[in-house]
C-alpha cells in the first residue's frame, strides 16, 4: 500500500561516496542510478526503483540526472544497463554522449 511519502516530489542528488545518483521522496530512497566514473567516461551498469514506487517516472527522472551531468563534466557515457540504452533511444538528443566503442557494439569478443 502507498505510504503518505508517495504524494511528495522526488528529490534526485549525486551521492559519489556511493557512486549513485539517488532518488529520495523525503527521507525514503525510492531508486538509484549506479555509475562509474574513469577519466573522460562515465559507465551506467545498473538502474534500481524500489517496486512500491515503480512507474512514476523516478528511473526517468535519475537517467537524465545522470546524462545532465555527464554532459556538464563534458565525459562521455558508456549504457551498460539496458534501460539506460533504452532510455537514450527514446530521447535521442543525447545520444551524442554515448562512447563511439559503445555504439559500435562494445568490447571484442563479448
Amino acid at each position: 500500500m502507498p505510504t503518505a511519502a508517495t504524494n511528495r516530489q522526488v528529490t534526485i542528488t549525486d551521492a559519489p561516496a556511493h557512486g549513485r545518483f539517488e532518488a529520495r521522496i523525503g527521507a525514503t530512497l525510492t531508486g538509484f542510478a549506479d555509475y562509474v566514473r574513469d577519466d573522460d567516461l562515465v559507465t551506467y551498469p545498473r538502474v534500481v526503483v524500489s517496486r512500491p514506487f515503480r512507474g512514476r517516472g523516478i528511473g526517468d527522472r535519475l537517467v537524465r540526472a545522470a546524462l545532465d551531468d555527464a554532459r556538464r563534466r563534458g565525459l562521455r557515457i558508456r549504457p551498460a544497463c539496458s534501460f539506460v540504452e533504452q532510455w537514450i533511444v527514446m530521447h535521442p538528443g543525447y545520444r551524442d554522449l554515448v562512447a563511439e566503442e559503445a555504439r559500435d557494439g562494445g568490447e571484442a569478443g563479448g
